[in-house]
């Protein structure tokens, strides 16, 4: 979620990203405040009433990034269709859609660099007590730079197992995509170390 990029400028990506994330915390706390059906609708039109603000072109990115729910809500309706918890099954899914939907207008309209600095903001009285904080916003930046090189990887190995077999790739390329992902580990590790490494940060004791 938090990799979400908005595909066009909208009036929220000048809100600061503090503001936004209390907001979003606040709210998505008064989400699960309530378990009646008729407000938390009105919440999620409010909340699509948001995505128009942005622009036709921001709400078809937003309700793509929500088609991934589908197996979930379907699940859910299944379950308390089947055990006659039918209102508590609409609860949990408008609740579920609004929270993620809240969540995700917060993302895409938020550089990861914007977050990483409240993120560091937030962190840094523990710097006081020694802990690397850097290696936390680090970490993120990482996993977000090597998730989309995974997939990549993924779909070319793929592509070159069906160039070569007319048998679904399947497991046969896991390890692979995992002798690709250790080779970009070592590689990232080489760099960090040219650098002074992620600890650099720490105080030393001699400051």
């Amino acid at each position: 979620m938090i990799s979400l990029t908005s595909p066009a400028e909208t009036w929220s990506h000048r809100i600061p990203a503090g503001g936004k994330l209390l907001a979003l915390s606040a709210l998505t706390v008064a989400l699960f405040l309530t378990d009646r059906p008729g407000v938390l609708a009105m919440a999620l039109l409010a909340i699509l009433a948001l995505y128009l603000t942005a622009g036709p072109t921001f709400l078809r990115q937003g309700l793509r990034h929500l088609r991934m729910l589908w197996p979930f809500l379907l699940l859910i309706g299944l379950w308390h269709g089947l055990t006659g918890q039918a209102q508590a099954g609409i609860v949990i899914a408008l609740r579920l859609l609004a929270a993620l939907a809240l969540a995700n207008f917060v993302t895409m309209t938020t550089r990861l660099t914007d977050m990483i600095a409240v993120l560091t903001g937030l962190l840094a009285p523990l710097r006081r007590l020694g802990l690397p904080t850097r290696a936390v916003t680090l970490a993120i930046a990482m996993v977000l730079r090597f998730t989309p090189m995974l997939v990549e990887n993924g779909q070319r190995l793929a592509l070159s197992w069906r160039a070569r077999s007319r048998r679904r790739p399947g497991w046969r390329i896991v390890m692979p995509m995992a002798a690709l992902a250790l080779d970009d580990a070592d590689h990232v590790a080489e760099a960090l170390r040219a650098r002074g490494g992620i600890l650099n940060d720490i105080p030393d004791g001699r400051d």
